[in-house]
């Protein structure tokens, strides 16, 4: 199959993936593509189709641990990587299984009146405002989950501005930044972290994670730890702050399905999540896979130690899947979208991500009725690569 260089990851790539996905849909559900600032030395290949994505998701033959492979030449692998994003079973299934003895939906559900409590802080703030204007990612879109994330983590004084500049650097690397340094640097901290945490515990979930046992006495070991810490703060924070961001930035593109979800919150508000994350969901496409033997996806024969991703912006707007894919309708039969994955693989942070963006978005909806995108705070900055879909600043009014 002929490479395709229709992917350049440009500015105009940053700001509307949707439109290169959809021209790729429209040739067929995998392609072998290239472009800079993948990572990668050489092409990969990209599953833009619903069906097809979907099953890739769950295809044995497509593999998540690459440290023994030659995929990431000079990119040596550190604690961080020591994660279940970046493992496969039987390996999966352990560690997975001791997380969510511990991360369970009574925890979550416990946070509920906090994330209300750290919400409206954040919007007394931003009242408290006298030129009435602002950064909606600065004063609310990343605050609240990275708040949230480090108190359930029982981490209150990690330093922010550093974690963000690294976690940044994770998922939506600079152009040019082909080494994993982040890696590095966040592997080091976090690892002083989860020491601090083990001499002083308390009752948060990195605690209990510390303390958790199997019924075989099963544990994790020191760098599971610092990986599984690495994991919940990177993806507990960096994909809810696209969450928020994207879904507002949709609600002031489409007034009528503000007006619609202001007028019905109750009946409206859980339906407006879920196209949120449809339609401009905060994830793009999945971390990589490979063909650990030759796959067949869609037709197409994927060699073996092949690089390979699963757009999730591709499937969510594939027309097979979901009538007019590009209209933006809170009202849209929710269900079935692939914003949070599918499979073994599936976010296990779905629940608290959805908690804090209804949270989120109703507190401020209700709070400033003038909400609007802010003509004289610049252009938008889209954050760049592959990975993330969503703005590194959002100046609104209120």
């Amino acid at each position: 199959m002929p490479v395709s260089d229709i992917i350049p990851l440009s500015p105009d790539f940053d700001a509307d993936p949707h439109s290169f996905f959809a021209r790729l849909r429209e040739a067929g559900p995998v392609h072998l593509v290239s472009g800079p600032n993948t990572r990668l030395n050489e092409p990969y290949w990209l599953v833009v189709r619903y069906e097809e994505a979907r099953a890739a998701l769950t295809h044995p033959g497509l593999l998540k641990d690459w440290h023994a492979t030659d995929l990431f030449p000079g990119i040596e692998p550190t604690a961080a990587n020591a994660n279940m994003l970046e493992s496969d079973p039987p390996h999966h299934t352990r560690l997975r299984r001791l997380v969510a003895r511990e991360f369970t939906a009574r925890r979550v559900e416990a946070m509920r009146p906090r994330v209300q409590q750290i919400t409206d802080g954040l919007l007394d703030a931003m009242a408290a405002r006298p030129e009435r204007a602002g950064d909606l990612i600065r004063d609310l879109a990343f605050p609240l989950p990275m708040t949230v994330i480090c108190e359930l983590l029982g981490v209150p004084d990690l330093d922010r501005e550093r974690f963000r500049e690294w976690s940044q650097e994770v998922v939506a690397p600079k152009p040019g930044a082909l080494d994993n340094s982040a890696h590095q640097q966040l592997s080091v901290y976090l690892a002083e972290l989860v020491k601090a945490k083990a001499e002083s515990p308390g009752e948060d979930l990195l605690s209990a994670l510390i303390r958790t046992r199997d019924e075989d006495g099963d544990s994790l070991s020191p760098d599971e730890l610092i990986g599984m810490a690495f994991l919940l703060l990177v993806a507990g924070h960096e994909t809810t702050v696209n969450l928020i961001s994207n879904g507002v930035r949709a609600l002031l593109a489409h007034p009528d399905q503000l007006a619609a979800l202001r007028a019905d919150y109750d009946g409206l508000l859980g339906g407006a999540i879920e196209e949120m994350l449809r339609y401009d969901g905060p994830v793009q496409n999945t971390t990589y896979r490979y063909t650990g033997e030759d796959v067949e996806i869609g037709g197409v024969v994927i060699p073996a130690g092949q690089a390979v991703l699963i757009s999730l912006a591709g499937a969510d707007r594939d027309p097979e899947r979901f009538p007019e894919p590009d209209v933006f309708d809170i009202r849209r039969p929710a269900g079935g979208h692939l914003a949070f994955g599918h499979g073994l693989h599936f976010c296990i942070g779905a629940p608290l991500a959805r908690m804090e963006g209804r949270i989120a978005v109703r507190g401020l909806l209700e709070r400033f009725p003038d909400l609007a995108v802010d003509p004289d705070g610049g252009p938008l900055e889209w954050l760049p690569g592959a990975l993330m879909h969503g703005v590194s600043r959002l100046p609104v009014r209120w």
